[in-house]
């Protein structure tokens, strides 16, 4: 924090450059309403961009025509060059359609934006009670004495008996509305940051990923050394303070029951007259499934740096088969050169002789080949008046659709049945889109879907759907099927199961 490093910081740093930008309002407000409020990781060009137009359409309403010149697609493009680093721009394996991100800087100037807003309660209390509460964590997990630790356990079971002792009489202490709004926005705030230092750990992570690639590029010694400094450097990282936190946040919130218990938390504290006044964003009710995608995104960019050094290791052994196949034309071409200049006195000895005996019937039989006869045939003109309409009236059932639909819904439970899913969203094409439904957790890549399927064959649901006959009628067609369920990946008593199902 001297002169030197804060001015270096007011020239180079994103987040600063950002605050110092003519267009920081634009910035600011655009890009936490798109990326930080819904937990947006990732977002298309195209989506972007024209969520960006419709927001300069009204400030020029607003500001006038002049306001805002270029594109919004401009902006976005200058917004993440390197000069800028607001935001990262990149394309994913497979496709050609840019994709943008924030960056940890970005995030980082709009979180200090919204600190300066006033707050109508600061609260105190619950930061103090933290402070306490993790001085003691490190104190009692630290303790090597056993009597030490001995009586400060005895001391916490005395006082969790004297609390038994009180309620069981009676006395039952609450939280008053100050102390709950308080520990509320402490509990806000912290999600908040959370989400925020998901961002920032995922950019180590690529930043690691990028170093690795650059290594590759440029590596002139043997193979062995650099999977060496590689495999270090990994290893480094995942040993880190940051990565062995990042793994035990991960191991904690992939347990399906303390995502239950936080759902029950949120729900009943959500329900509470004092944090209902506060208004809270409703996206608070669901921030564990938003750490869970941010986490995601994460183990993602991990897996980016295995795939690069097996992408290194299958580029390292063509260029190894490519070498022995240039020796052996090497060789080749020297005995060629050689071939009219035939060496004199002996050149190989064999130690011992053998006849080699081949009787005539071990011999294969001819096998003759079956000779096919084609036979022309004339073609006739067929008649041109045909109905083509049933060529245009194909029904394309959109599976990403219907993945999309079994996701949100096990976003609120643990487990859902098709026949319950399906009274929210009905069949739009009949029987297609059910066998659709039906194919989602056998289809190729169902293994790395977030759900999988299973059948409970004691129970039958019926499915109902509207059609029409040949004459145009409406008519309703059911499918009788044994209860099929989409649970959670998560969910310890999900299975993969599939059966017949009568129509």
């Amino acid at each position: 924090m001297d002169y030197l490093g804060l001015d270096n910081l007011r020239l180079h740093h994103p987040a600063w450059r950002l605050l110092r930008s003519e267009h920081a309002p634009l910035l600011a407000s655009f890009l936490n309403r798109v990326f930080v409020v819904p937990n947006m990781r990732v977002m298309a060009a195209a989506d972007l961009a024209e969520a960006l137009e419709d927001e300069l359409f009204e400030l020029r309403r607003q500001l006038g025509d002049q306001a805002f010149p270029k594109s919004a697609l401009d902006y976005l493009n200058d917004w993440a060059a390197p000069d800028k680093g607001w935001l990262r721009k990149f394309y994913k394996p497979g496709t050609d359609e840019a994709q943008f991100d924030l960056t940890p800087a970005t995030e980082k100037a709009i979180a200090w934006l919204a600190s300066l807003t006033e707050r109508p309660f600061v609260g105190t209390e619950s930061r103090l009670l933290t402070l306490f509460a993790l001085l003691e964590q490190i104190s009692a997990g630290t303790e090597t004495e056993p009597s030490r630790r001995l009586a400060e356990l005895r001391d916490k079971r005395a006082a969790i008996d004297a609390e038994i002792a009180r309620v069981a009489a009676g006395d039952v202490p609450v939280l008053d509305d100050t102390a709950i709004k308080d520990r509320f926005q402490q509990f806000q705030q912290l999600a908040r940051e959370l989400l925020a230092d998901f961002r920032e750990v995922e950019h180590n992570f690529r930043q690691l990923d990028r170093s690795v690639r650059e290594r590759i590029a440029l590596w002139e010694g043997s193979k062995g050394a650099l999977l060496d400094a590689i495999m270090g450097e990994r290893d480094a990282i995942a040993e880190s303070d940051q990565g062995r936190s990042f793994r035990a946040f991960w191991d904690f919130l992939m347990s399906s029951r303390r995502q239950e218990t936080l759902t029950d938390l949120l729900d009943r504290i959500l329900r509470l007259p004092a944090v209902t006044a506060l208004k809270p964003d409703s996206r608070t009710r669901r921030v564990h499934y938003d750490w869970l995608e941010a986490g995601e995104h994460t183990q993602r960019t991990v897996a980016q740096l295995s795939q690069q050094l097996r992408r290194f290791l299958d580029d390292r052994t063509w260029l190894e088969n490519r070498r022995i196949m240039d020796i052996l034309h090497g060789i080749e071409s020297k005995a060629l050169a050689v071939r009219d200049a035939m060496p004199t006195g002996e050149i190989m000895s064999i130690d011992a002789m053998a006849a080699g005996i081949a009787l005539p019937m071990e011999r294969p039989l001819a096998n003759p080949m079956t000779r096919i006869e084609l036979d022309s045939v004339t073609i006739d003109l067929g008649d041109d008046d045909i109905d083509t309409d049933a060529l245009f009236n194909q029904v394309v059932i959109d599976t990403a659709r219907l993945d999309q639909q079994i996701r949100r819904a096990l976003r609120e439970r643990s487990q859902i049945s098709l026949h319950e899913l399906l009274e929210r969203a009905p069949l739009e094409h009949g029987l297609a889109e059910l066998i659709a439904y039906l194919r989602l957790g056998h289809s190729p890549d169902s293994a790395h879907r977030s759900y999988a399927t299973t059948l409970d064959e004691s129970v039958t649901d019926s499915v109902h759907w509207l059609t029409t006959d040949s004459d145009g009628s409406p008519l309703q067609r059911t499918a009788r099927l044994p209860r099929l369920l989409f649970v959670r990946r998560d969910d310890p008593n999900g299975g993969v199961g599939m059966a017949g199902a009568s129509l």
